[in-house]
Parts: structure tokens; C-alpha cells; sequence
């Protein structure tokens, strides 16, 4: 999706402002000036600047890069502790705050659409509640927010639509309400029973 990898065959159709376009060939920098970025997964911040640069760093766009003190704003209102800590090398932040980090740096893109790889990976369970907490708020202000998750319990408390992918091909696809982690659990690791429900 975000051009760093070009498949061979097939499209990649994102609809951003009402108009589906295919990604395949688009450049990242393409990407992300359409308003779609990612959250990394392990957040590759640059550990010795500033938790404000490494923010300002994210303010990538056009339209973004005349709205960064505005952005700065709504990402210290989402992450307060990032607030206090803006001075300080992101690298000596706690793995929880820089996972805030990271989040925050793709907000300041003013993003359409925000893909989420891994956030739980490494991180306390009262940390990724948090995070997780951030994430359905983002989605309520309007982005849409695709979270690439391996915690099957975790995708399916705070999901709206469920995809399970087993080598490249959708296997399972729903709404969570309707799917159980026996179904999401078969599908992911590709036994009949997952298939058959596709």
C-alpha cells in the first residue's frame, strides 16, 4: 500500500476522496501526499531528535506542512504526556510513548487514512488499551484507521470490519459481531474450517 514494495500482479484500490485510484506503482511519497500513511511496526522514530521533531518530521504534506502548529496541537490534546516530553530525545521515551510517537507523527499529516502495523507488539497490556483507546478516537474524528493486528480478541473488540489474510489472499471477511476467534483463528492459520467460512 504505501509503495515500498510493488507486487507483481494484481491492483491495490484505495477510494480517497471518493475517487478509487490504484497504488501499484505510486511512489511513497505519492502515497502519502493522497493522505494515506502508517504507523510502523517497532515505530521507527529517530531516537536522538526531539519528540516535537520527530513529530514535525511526520508533517510530510503540502496541506499538512501550513497546518503543523494546529496539528501539534490536536497531537499533544490526543497524547498529553508527549506534551511534557516534547524536548526530549524520543529515544529515552518508554516503549509505550514512543508507540504515542509514532502515532502522532502520522497524524501530522492530517491523514485520510492511517494503517496501524503491530501496535500492540512489545508493549504492556494497560499500554495497548491506551493506544488502542487513541486509535477508535482518531477513527471517530473521521480517519479511516486499518489496523494490522495478530491478537485475534483484540481485532475483534475494536474492529468495525474484520479481514483475515493467509498468503495474500482474503480468507475471511466480516463483521466482527458475526465472526467468533474459532472462525478468525481457523481462517489465519489456514485449517477447512477457516476457508469454509469464507
Amino acid at each position: 500500500v504505501m509503495g515500498l514494495v510493488s507486487p507483481s500482479i494484481g491492483a491495490i484500490r484505495f477510494e480517497v476522496d471518493g475517487q478509487e485510484t490504484n497504488l501499484v506503482g505510486k511512489s511513497p511519497e505519492e502515497v502519502v501526499e493522497m493522505g494515506i500513511v502508517m504507523v510502523p511496526e517497532g515505530r521507527r522514530l529517530f531516537p536522538l531528535l526531539t519528540v516535537e521533531e520527530n513529530l514535525t518530521l511526520g508533517a510530510y504534506r503540502e496541506a499538512a506542512r501550513k497546518k503543523i502548529n494546529e496539528n501539534l496541537d490536536f497531537c499533544f490534546t490526543t497524547f498529553p504526556r508527549l506534551k511534557e516530553r516534547r524536548k526530549q530525545q524520543a529515544g529515552s521515551l518508554s516503549g509505550g510513548e514512543q508507540q504515542m510517537v509514532a502515532v502522532a507523527r502520522a497524524l501530522m499529516s492530517d491523514p485520510q487514512v492511517v494503517l496501524f502495523d503491530e501496535l500492540s507488539l512489545g508493549l504492556a497490556p494497560a499500554i495497548v488499551d491506551d493506544i488502542y483507546e487513541k486509535v477508535q478516537q482518531i477513527n471517530q474524528a473521521g480517519v479511516t484507521c486499518i489496523v494490522i493486528e495478530q491478537d485475534m480478541k483484540r481485532a475483534l473488540r475494536v474492529s468495525n470490519h474484520v479481514l483475515v489474510m493467509l498468503e495474500g489472499a482474503i480468507v475471511l471477511e466480516g463483521d466482527p459481531k458475526d465472526l467468533n476467534e474459532d472462525q478468525v483463528s481457523s481462517a489465519y492459520f489456514g485449517s477447512e474450517i477457516g476457508r469454509a467460512s469464507a
